[in-house]
């Protein structure tokens, strides 16, 4: 016992330093929404404007488009417009014509031909944009193809996309994230009154350990008929 205490007395010299490091950039980090830090709140709202390209049909004043992405797939460019409400769907983007959804089959062809043994395939099954699994966590009507060692890729059905690849790791970190953030609702909200408490309390600890450690302790008497 004498020699594990030594070694937890040499550790705290070592660590200790270190760890109330962590604990005060932690807390600092923490001590504000990370809307705040980045300055979000500073800006002003402005009303959602259209995007319109002179001479186009696509971004057409009347077509109310937030956002228009090209991007090529299956050897021809196609444009991925989202409207102001949210909702996404593509078109040729030379001819403006309409194309169809992913199906099952062609979410997971595209699976296959993207992601490294994405042809070893358990199962595929469509989510809403309205309920989408919690390791997506997007507005956005998904196939989930689900792999068999654990991996669940995203694609999307009216983007043509893959918009997301969580492994079996990915979940563990997500977990661990919500118990590091206490957030394991959303693993979004890095700065609540739980957290700031105990960031503050954890700190306030590591720093009375680390004045402890200059305390000199003065040896016990040693007990008659004892070696």
């Amino acid at each position: 016992m004498r020699s594990l205490a030594k070694w937890h007395i040499w550790l705290g010299w070592l660590v200790g330093v270190p760890i109330a490091m962590w604990l005060a950039t932690g807390l600092v980090m923490v001590a504000r929404p990370i809307d705040e830090v980045r300055g979000d709140h500073l800006r002003r709202e402005r009303p959602a404007s259209p995007l319109v390209i002179p001479g186009s049909t696509l971004a057409a004043p009347e077509a109310g488009l937030k956002e228009m992405r090209v991007t090529m797939q299956d050897g021809r460019a196609v444009a991925i417009l989202t409207t102001l409400d949210g909702a996404t769907r593509r078109v040729d983007f030379a001819t403006g014509a309409a194309l169809a959804p992913l199906d099952a089959a062609a979410a997971r062809a595209l699976v296959a031909e993207r992601i490294v043994g994405g042809e070893k395939v358990a199962r595929v099954t469509l989510f809403p944009a309205e309920r989408t699994p919690f390791d997506f966590r997007r507005p956005l009507a998904v196939w989930q193809v689900a792999l068999t060692d654990g991996t669940n890729i995203y694609v999307g059905r009216d983007t043509g996309e893959i918009e997301a690849v969580r492994t079996r790791w990915w979940r563990a970190f997500d977990f661990a994230w919500g118990l590091h953030i206490m957030d394991l609702s959303e693993r979004e909200d890095t700065s609540h009154p739980v957290l700031i408490l105990f960031a503050a309390l954890s700190l306030t600890g590591a720093l009375i350990g680390c004045v402890l450690m200059f305390r000199r302790r003065k040896a016990r008497p040693v007990a008659a008929g004892t070696k």
